[in-house]
């Protein structure tokens, strides 16, 4: 049967139609701006699930690490470009929120979270996702070939053994760093806290720029021992690394990542959907893949090398007093400290 000039036109008209529904549909996402400091491998995961449960919304990831987004959060303050801020140190958030840059919103199924990871107050600035916290990367083969033990607290660090084989994150930069050093200033006190970094300084190599990248060059064997995060600490040993994850005995800092809705979003209601996604039981079974502690009850598959004790180290934390305190904290360190820091890439 020939086709006819008539037919082709149709034909012609329905693709047209075709097309233009396609390019419709896909016009009406909203796109989401998220600032995140996520570690690269759950981007693609949480965009995923949340996208196939709210698929009028697309998620664009804008990440780096705590202090780098922190920094650039604080320095668009004025000229905003996040939509909403996921995954970040709540210390972070807290500070945000005393700078009037977050909207406050009563997130969906909130109440059925740990009391600990929700804001407390009435609508909350933030909501919870994981907590994450202090941890010591040992390298079992560099260890032994050198002949420094294995460490078991915070107080082993400070031995001459250890000299120009500790490697840890830089606080300004680093969520890690800032946490490890809140940590150390709450649990010891503040004038033991900085002694004792003073200590700990003596045998640092290096300071990084980012919070895994101490567990990744000790598992490397570039040093045998590397101040992290519990997280990063798993997935190296998962891997096949020879290193002992160290939950140090006097206990250890932690903060939560957490999210809120940026001041001023023109996607208010696709902020508010990825907001109660976090909340949901199917996200934090997500969040749990990485993370031996999540904001949902119950949720608490084993995760891989993942520190037993983890909750039993946690310290009695004061988030108010890192959000306060911070850029006093940071100033300090750097005064006294920035000297081992590793060169910025540009």
């Amino acid at each position: 049967m020939k086709n006819t000039g008539k037919g082709l036109v149709a034909t012609g008209v329905a693709l047209s139609v075709l097309l233009g529904a396609g390019l419709s549909a896909a016009a009406a996402k909203t796109q989401l701006t998220v600032y995140t400091a996520l570690e690269n491998e759950q981007l693609r995961p949480y965009k995923v699930a949340f996208e196939k449960a709210n698929p009028d919304v697309e998620i664009v990831w804008v990440r780096d690490s705590t202090g780098v987004i922190t920094a650039r959060l604080l320095a668009e303050k004025s000229n905003p470009k996040a939509d909403v801020i996921m995954g970040v140190a709540v210390t972070s958030l807290i500070l945000f929120e005393n700078e009037g840059m977050i909207e406050p919103y009563a997130v969906k199924g909130a109440d059925a979270l740990r009391p600990a990871f929700r804001d407390a107050k009435n609508p909350p600035a933030w909501i919870g996702m994981d907590a994450y916290m202090s941890a010591v990367c040992y390298n079992t083969v560099e260890g032994q070939k050198k002949n420094i033990p294995q460490p078991t607290s915070w107080a082993d660090l400070l031995k001459p053994v250890y000299r120009g084989q500790v490697v840890m994150p830089n606080p300004a930069s680093s969520g890690t760093g800032f946490l490890s050093v809140s940590g150390w200033l709450q649990s010891k006190g503040e004038a033991e806290g900085w002694k004792y970094m003073d200590g700990l300084h003596q045998n640092i190599a290096v300071y990084t720029h980012s919070g895994s990248a101490p567990c990744v060059q000790a598992a490397r064997g570039e040093y045998v021992v590397g101040i992290s995060f519990e997280y990063r600490a798993s997935q190296e040993k998962t891997k096949g690394a020879p290193i002992e994850v160290i939950l140090p005995s006097e206990g250890v800092g932690w903060d939560l990542e957490a999210s809120a809705i940026h001041k001023g979003t023109k996607n208010l209601e696709a902020a508010k959907k990825l907001l109660d996604w976090t909340a949901t039981k199917e996200a934090n079974t997500l969040f749990n893949n990485y993370f031996g502690v999540v904001a949902y009850p119950g949720v608490s598959k084993e995760v891989p090398n993942y520190p037993k004790d983890a909750e039993a180290k946690m310290i009695k934390n004061d988030f108010a007093f890192s959000a306060k305190n911070r850029e006093a904290i940071l100033a300090e360190w750097t005064k006294r400290y920035d000297g081992k820091s590793a060169p910025k890439a540009k």
